[in-house]
Parts: structure tokens; C-alpha cells; sequence
């Protein structure tokens, strides 16, 4: 995880030079993508406008950069065999046996240089430089073949067209922080051919003079080739520390990036969007007047990693709204009635934190378990005027729940719950997904939802500026059954955005509450650290009593006009605070 966000920050350095910086995320497991692993082992899966299920680290790389990449922006092993495979079975090879070197290192290299180019953001133009995270541990048979591509890779790129930053944890054992497990990184990484130019130090305190020293003497590198990287009270003050300590400077010197023409649009984009960052998570600069707590019921809630693009979205909605954000982690399961019976310890915790909390969000899963607890959860918040927000699964979740209960639906159910014999099935399989098939089978990527005529009273809508057409990302394949909307909308529920067709209802909206939105696409997955997700901006805004204030705001003078509102104070950019 940090390793991912050492990265991003890297590359958020770079673009402050006005440089067009591009991220790949090499992970060296067999999966072809993340679609189909499970959120428990191995943290949420991240989704990209063109359909992509890729690793985590790509959200970083986006919210950071404020770029859109591909999935061939996450290259894996299954990739990479899968493609080397394919040419050989079109002879590509002309019979010649099919080895790891040359074959496997060569498709990682020419993988690589052919993503590196590709636009990924407004200039539409070739990057400057590509940000390469490479994952796993040195020494994994799994990652010696992208290892060694790494190594023929610093000689194909040329003098300073390559530059390898090596992170390692550095332990404190006994109050003494400890450098041999370093010293024995960098030994093995050199041993494969890799010769680091920086060390990033992971440390939870700040790394003292002497193992500075020592890591320098024996990896056998300058001092100011030594980075730390100590825990920040917030990792988007990891820049920062890095900036501090010289890191474009380094960069520029290895790079020669001195000698690039670079336009002063993107030099002055560069500057403001520092000031910008700065001024966001810089603890000088930052007055946190209050804390907005926010319940989040969800099913894997003790690896919270599984939800990172959903925290990450509050964090930025919550900076904007200058609160402090306070997540009370629920598992949905607690909150049903079986645990009053079986552990009613947990029921009794469960209920508390939700009665604590001053807004609930439900966000997307799969499967049955914890469901009950979820529509539990959507009754309260319904019943009581609590803000609530609903991503995929919470907005099938806050129908389900009207259904049951202001509708007469009593059995109202999901297809993905009960199976297709259900009677009331108010969420169903999509038609055209295959049903046998797990990986990237779902509706994914970026698509359009239409505000519906009649729905200028939305909430949500009056942050989107009164688009009547929005773009967001979906990963789903159960979708609200169109027999029941009639039936649903004259019982109050308003299904204020659908898909083009009109046929797939992608926002549901409640009147008469102060916020109670569900939404079938991920808007998480759109958040930036400069521009919050509409939805979680609104939902936050909401809970912490500011809804009014953030809505008047974004009609009137955009994100600038909110950050003088909130704050007291001007900041200086373009429209973004």
C-alpha cells in the first residue's frame, strides 16, 4: 500500500514541474486482472472507464495525478504469459522454443514502452515520464522475471532516461531502528542487476542521523540518496515530506529533466496545482472546526483496504468540507437480530456506533451474508433523517428496504439473495451477463446516466451544476427489476437518474429527507483529492450540516467560492481548491 503511495507521490512531484506523467502497476501473481479476487486477501478491486479491473495502487495513481489510465496500465504474470502465449500460437516466434528470456522479458519491455506513450490526461499528448511500481518482495520466484525485463530495461531507456527508487521498512526493535533488513534488500536487488539510485526508507518515526549513515555506507550510495518516509498524521502529506527532503532536485539531476522544453501552461498548471495541494492537506493551513462521523455497514469490514477508494472519497469530501472524518467501521451482520441472540455484545456495539454516527453509507458487495443488517441499516437512517448514502449494492439495499416497508412488498428480495424462483424479485440478474462466467463479465466502465425530467428538485443533481447527463464508472451485474418501478415511484420513492435506454435506473433519490441517495454506478472510483465525488461530497456536506452552504456554493462560484465559505479565507488557483 505505501509503496503505492510513495509512488503516486513521485509522480504528483513531477507534474508540479508541469511534466505529463503517466503510472503502470506491475503485479507478478497469475491473475489475468483483480476482478476476481476476493476483497478480503487482497483489498477492493479498482475499476477504470474503459472497463478495467485492476489493482488498488491505480486508484492512488489517478486520485494523485488526476490522470484516467487503461487496464494495460496494470500489466500481471496471466497478462503477460496469455499474450506471449497467443503469439506463439500464431507462430510470431517462427518455431523457435519459447523461453522467459528473451520471450516473457522482451513482452514486458515492449509492454511497457508502448503503454508509457499513451495520452492519459487533458493534453491529450505523450507523457513525459511513466511512474513503474513494481510489486512483491525481492527474492519471489513469482517476480525474477520482471526483475530481470526491469534490468534489461535500464539499458534499453539510455543514460538518464531510467531512474529505480528501492522502498524498504526499517524496523524499531527494542527503541533501535534496525538496517540490516535493507542492507540485505539492496544486496539481493543488485545481486539480480537492479542498482537503486534512491532508497526510500518506510519508517514510523523520523529516521535518525546514524541509520541514515549506516544505510548509505553499506548500500553504498550518498546520504542524500537515503529518503525518509516516516508516518504523516495523512498520507496526502507524504508529497510534501518528500519535496522537503530534496526529492525534485534528485529527480531532476538523475532524469535531466532540465533539459526538456516544457510550456508554460503546463509550468503554471504545475505551480497552481501545488498551491492547491498545499493548501488542501498541509497542516499549516488546515483548521479542522469539527468531526463528521459516518457509519459504514458493509461486509468486510475488518480488512479495510477492501473499501479504500470509498475512505479515500469521504477523506476527500470531508477535506473539502474542512471536518475531520471519523469512520465507525460496522459489519452489516452485527446489526441483524441473530447476533442479539448468538453475541449480543457485537448487536449492542453495532447499534450504538450507528446511532453515533451522523450519516450511514452502505457501499457495493456480493453475496447474501450481512444483507439483513444492511436494510436494517437503510430503515434507520430512512426512519430517523439520517443522511444515507447507497453505492451498487446500497442502492439495491435502499429499495429492497422501501419496499418492504412503505411499499407492502413484505418478501421483496434480490435475485442475487434468493435466486430466480423469488416471487418479488426487485433486483434481478442482468439479461445479457453470463451467468457462468466470473471474470470481467459484469457491466463495467465508464457510462452516461440521465437525470430524468422532473427531478430538478434532486439534490445530487444540484452538485452535478444541473447536468442532465453525468459520466461514472459501474461494476455491477444485478440491476432494480423495471416491473416494480411504477409501483415504487407512487409509493415516493423518485428514481431521479437512468441509463440512456431509460431502462436501468442508476440513481434513486428520497424527497422529503435531507439526503438520502442511492446510486448503481461507483462514484468513488471518479474522486480526486482536488475534486471530490458529487456523491460522497453531498452525503458528507449532509451529515455534517453543511449540505445548504456546499449546494449554494457549487451553483454560485464552483469549489473556490465553497473553500472561501467554508474557511473564511481565499485561496489562490483555478477554481479548485
Amino acid at each position: 500500500m505505501y509503496l503505492g503511495i510513495i509512488a503516486s507521490s513521485t509522480g504528483l512531484l513531477l507534474k508540479t514541474q508541469g511534466l505529463k506523467v503517466s503510472s503502470i502497476k506491475v503485479d507478478p501473481y497469475l491473475n489475468v486482472d483483480a476482478g476476481t479476487m476476493n476483497p478480503r486477501e487482497h483489498g477492493e478491486v479498482f475499476v477504470l472507464s474503459d472497463g478495467g479491473e485492476v489493482d488498488l495502487d491505480l486508484g492512488n495513481y489517478e486520485r494523485y495525478l488526476n490522470i484516467t489510465l487503461t487496464r494495460d496500465n496494470n500489466i500481471t504474470t496471466g497478462k503477460i504469459y496469455q499474450h506471449v502465449i497467443e503469439q506463439e500460437r500464431k507462430g510470431t516466434y517462427l518455431g523457435r522454443t519459447v523461453q522467459v528470456v528473451p520471450h516473457i522479458t522482451d513482452a514486458i519491455q515492449d509492454w511497457i514502452e508502448r503503454v508509457a506513450r499513451i495520452p492519459v490526461d487533458d493534453t491529450n499528448e505523450q507523457p513525459d515520464v511513466c511512474i513503474i511500481e513494481l510489486g512483491g518482495t525481492v527474492g519471489d520466484i513469482e517476480s525474477m522475471p520482471f526483475v530481470e525485463a526491469m534490468t534489461q530495461l535500464r539499458r534499453r531507456a539510455g543514460r538518464n532516461n531510467f531512474l529505480q527508487i528501492h522502498v524498504s521498512y526499517v524496523p524499531v526493535i527494542n527503541g533501535e531502528q534496525k538496517t540490516k533488513p535493507t542492507q540485505q534488500a539492496i544486496k539481493a536487488v543488485r545481486s539480480a542487476g537492479l542498482i537503486p539510485d534512491l532508497i526510500a526508507c518506510r519508517c514510523e518515526i523520523a529516521l535518525d542521523q546514524g541509520a541514515l549513515e549506516k544505510i548509505a555506507h553499506f548500500c553504498q550510495v550518498d546520504n542524500d540518496q537515503v529518503i525518509m518516509v516516516r508516518d504523516m498524521p495523512s498520507i496526502y502529506q507524504v508529497p510534501m515530506l518528500l519535496e522537503q527532503q530534496g526529492l525534485i532536485d534528485s529527480l531532476k539531476k538523475i532524469l535531466a529533466l532540465d533539459t526538456l522544453t516544457i510550456s508554460e501552461t503546463l509550468t503554471k498548471r504545475g505551480e497552481q496545482t501545488w498551491a492547491q495541494w498545499q493548501a488542501l492537506t498541509g497542516t499549516q493551513t488546515r483548521n479542522f472546526h469539527d468531526t463528521v462521523e459516518i457509519a459504514l455497514v458493509g461486509k468486510y469490514t475488518e480488512l479495510h483496504d477492501s473499501y479504500l477508494s470509498v475512505i479515500k472519497s469521504l477523506e476527500h469530501s470531508a477535506m473539502r468540507c474542512n471536518r475531520l472524518l471519523k469512520i465507525r467501521w460496522i459489519d452489516s451482520e452485527h446489526l441483524e437480530a441473530k447476533t442479539q441472540i448468538s453475541e449480543p455484545a457485537k448487536f449492542h456495539s453495532a447499534w450504538h456506533a450507528m446511532c453515533e454516527a451522523k450519516g450511514v453509507l452502505v457501499p457495493g458487495g456480493f453475496g447474501t451474508r450481512g444483507t439483513e443488517g444492511m436494510i436494517l441499516a437503510a430503515k434507520y437512517a430512512r426512519e430517523n433523517k439520517v443522511p444515507y448514502l447507497g453505492i451498487c449494492l446500497g442502492m439495491q439495499i435502499a429499495v429492497i428496504e422501501y419496499a418492504r416497508h412503505i411499499c407492502g412488498i413484505t418478501d421483496a428480495t434480490s435475485e442475487e439473495f434468493h435466486g430466480a424462483a423469488a416471487p418479488n424479485k426487485l433486483i434481478m440478474f442482468m439479461p445479457e451477463v453470463n451467468k457462468d462466467t466470473m471474470g470481467a463479465t459484469m457491466r463495467l466502465g465508464l457510462r452516461p446516466t440521465l437525470f430524468q425530467e422532473g427531478s430538478e428538485w434532486s439534490r445530487l443533481r444540484a452538485l452535478y451544476h444541473g447536468k442532465t447527463e453525468i459520466l461514472e464508472r459501474h461494476r455491477h451485474r444485478y440491476e432494480v427489476n423495471p416491473a416494480y418501478i411504477e409501483q415504487l415511484e407512487k409509493g415516493g420513492l423518485s428514481f431521479v437518474g437512468k441509463d440512456d435506454a431509460g431502462v436501468r435506473m442508476e440513481v434513486i433519490e428520497i424527497k422529503d429527507h435531507p439526503w438520502f441517495v442511492g446510486v448503481q454506478f461507483h462514484p468513488e472510483y471518479l474522486s480526486r483529492v482536488l475534486d471530490p465525488s458529487r456523491p460522497y461530497l453531498g452525503f458528507v456536506a449532509a451529515s455534517a450540516g453543511l449540505l445548504s452552504a456546499v449546494t449554494q456554493q457549487y451553483q454560485d462560484g464552483g469549489a473556490q467560492g465553497l473553500a472561501a465559505a467554508l474557511n473564511g479565507v481565499a485561496l489562490n488557483g483555478s477554481g479548485m481548491f
